[in-house]
């Protein structure tokens, strides 16, 4: 089963159940997939839908600090509940340590030794991330490998 018919088969329980809150995020999470398919005027595959999860997950994440900073506890409650739906849909996440690993081998890999080849490291390593870990943390832990 695709990733974007199990989101059609959970909206539809969502429904039965009166499950509001996961109802509107899979609603917003189909929506921009349905977007992307009339933009690139075909249907997505695997990859692409993943990496839309992904950018929804993305904006949740952005919010919720957003809201932090703004003091909006109740916003911020919402915005996590909706990260993880979204979340529930993605493979697992990396650990910090497993992220480590992988990006100390790519910058061996690359021969990257100082912060100037970062975007050379970044390119390699995030393809095989992409879904997998938040792409600012994995620019955080290379940048700090690559300045220490």
């Amino acid at each position: 089963m695709s990733l974007k018919q199990k989101l059609q088969d959970d909206l539809k329980q969502a429904i039965r159940d009166g499950d509001s809150n996961r109802k509107s995020t899979i609603r917003l999470a189909l929506t921009a997939i349905t977007n992307a398919e009339v933009q690139k005027r075909r249907e997505l595959d695997e990859a692409e839908t993943l990496a839309i999860l992904s950018r929804e997950a993305k904006q949740r994440r952005e919010s919720v600090e957003e809201y932090r900073k703004a003091g909006r506890v109740d916003l911020v409650a919402q915005e996590e509940a909706e990260l993880q739906i979204l979340l529930s849909y993605m493979p697992a996440q990396m650990s910090r340590d497993e992220i480590v690993d992988r990006a100390r081998e790519v910058i061996a890999e690359v021969g990257a030794t100082s912060p100037a080849q970062m975007g050379a490291v970044m390119r390699r390593l995030m393809p095989a991330l992409r879904g997998r870990a938040d792409g600012r943390v994995v620019s955080e832990i290379v940048r700090d490998l690559l300045s220490g």
